[in-house]
């Protein structure tokens, strides 16, 4: 085990450092955004509690980092098992939110297993595709690999939590990509996913405009485990002007935070859309922080926070390429796609590029849960890191 804290020395300390900024940025970021005035408590106990989970993930990055990888391939189903547990037991006895049940509640500390399931899904995918016996060509092997990934996102979508379960597609694809699946075999779930994305927009646009009644479009979004909600959000995406006061208003709102911020923004804890309430407290910190960076730092800000990520997602890249084995290449791919995918998602959504679908932003967002396990899953790219070929001719 020395010898392994002794290998910490090996890490990418331009990852390390990025990753330092990107939380303290966050941390600075989810005090404004919950800021009103002096005397408010509120503000302060968030960035505080966002302050012990920092520190909680540093230690997880740094043991994550100490371990060897091969060691997540040895447990991995171990942790899936344990991810699908949490999943079914949140959707019996789990807090429901705003329509829906995410969170656990472990000795008093609130737990998202969503968080868990994806980590857990990368490890068994990473383990599953670098077997050196595995058969693409035979259908079992593929279906496998769909069936791995498909019982954690159903669950995910019972919750609901649409932005959660859509990461776990792009990862399943780059994984299935890097890890030798036939490009005819990948194109064909490309073919698919066109085609599903087609039926759900038809599904939800079509009835209508062929003057189909509301109660006969209830019924068809029902059959296919739609609802009016998710129509609403498509609806506000595709056309800006629909329900500006009701379901299009954190959109509209988040939008005039980003481009009212100009070039050096409006200064810190002076952004109107966020200090005025526009913008609601309730998602300012979570899912709509980086609408917040950009009022109050500008275009300015908002390129460091992305340059910031680009060299998290490059150090994460190159670690995998330096890796000793498939299974290292498998596990940098399949973190890097998945906060890659949070990255994109996030911001995209508070731009309008995307619709809003929650999905929170890496080391930025307010959330335990989010925290802890992307500290440490970029804690295991560290881990190949410091093995790969180079490193370990180093200690040999």
């Amino acid at each position: 085990m020395f010898k392994d804290l002794f290998l910490l020395k090996k890490l990418s300390w331009v990852m390390a450092i990025a990753v330092l900024l990107l939380i303290s940025i966050g941390i600075c970021f989810i005090y404004s955004s919950s800021y009103v005035s002096e005397d408010q408590v509120g503000g302060r106990f968030l960035y505080k509690k966002q302050i012990v989970w920092a520190m909680v993930g540093i230690v997880c990055f740094a043991i994550c980092a100490a371990l060897d990888y091969q060691e997540w391939g040895k447990v991995a189903w171990l942790i899936y098992g344990a991810g699908i547990f949490l999943l079914v037991a949140v959707l019996i006895v789990g807090h429901r939110t705003y329509g829906a049940k995410r969170w656990l509640d472990l000795f008093g500390i609130g737990v998202q297993p969503s968080e868990i399931a994806k980590v857990a899904t990368v490890l068994v995918l990473a383990q599953t595709l670098s077997r050196p016996a595995i058969d693409f060509e035979n259908l079992k092997s593929i279906a496998m690999l769909l069936g791995i990934v498909a019982l954690p996102f159903l669950l995910i979508v019972i919750e609901p939590d649409y932005g959660t379960a859509l990461i776990f597609l792009p990862t399943l694809f780059v994984m299935m990509l890097v890890g030798g699946v036939p490009m005819r075999i990948m194109m064909s779930f490309v073919l698919i996913g066109v085609v599903a994305v087609g039926t759900v927009l038809g599904v939800l646009f079509l009835p209508e405009k062929l003057g189909a009644s509301e109660a006969a479009q209830k019924r068809i979004m029902h059959v296919v485990g739609l609802s009016e909600y998710h129509r609403d959000r498509i609806n506000v995406f595709i056309k800006a002007d629909v329900d500006p006061l009701g379901a299009g208003w954190n959109k509209m709102q988040s939008e005039m935070a980003v481009g009212s911020g100009g070039v050096w923004g409006k200064g810190f804890r002076n952004g109107t859309q966020n200090i005025l309430g526009f913008l609601p407290p309730s998602v300012a910190p979570t899912d709509f922080i980086y609408s917040v960076i950009a009022e109050e730092k500008g275009f300015f800000g908002s390129v460091v926070v992305l340059l910031l990520f680009g060299v998290v997602i490059t150090a994460g890249t190159l670690a995998g390429l330096r890796s000793r084995d498939k299974l290292g290449r498998l596990l940098c791919v399949g973190i890097v796609t998945m906060i890659f995918c949070h990255v994109f998602i996030n911001i995209a959504m508070t731009v309008g590029l995307m619709p809003i679908i929650g999905v929170p932003l890496p080391l930025l967002s307010y959330g335990g849960s989010f925290m802890i396990v992307t500290m440490s899953v970029l804690g295991i790219t560290q881990s190949v890191r410091i093995r790969s070929r180079s490193t370990v001719e180093d200690f040999s």
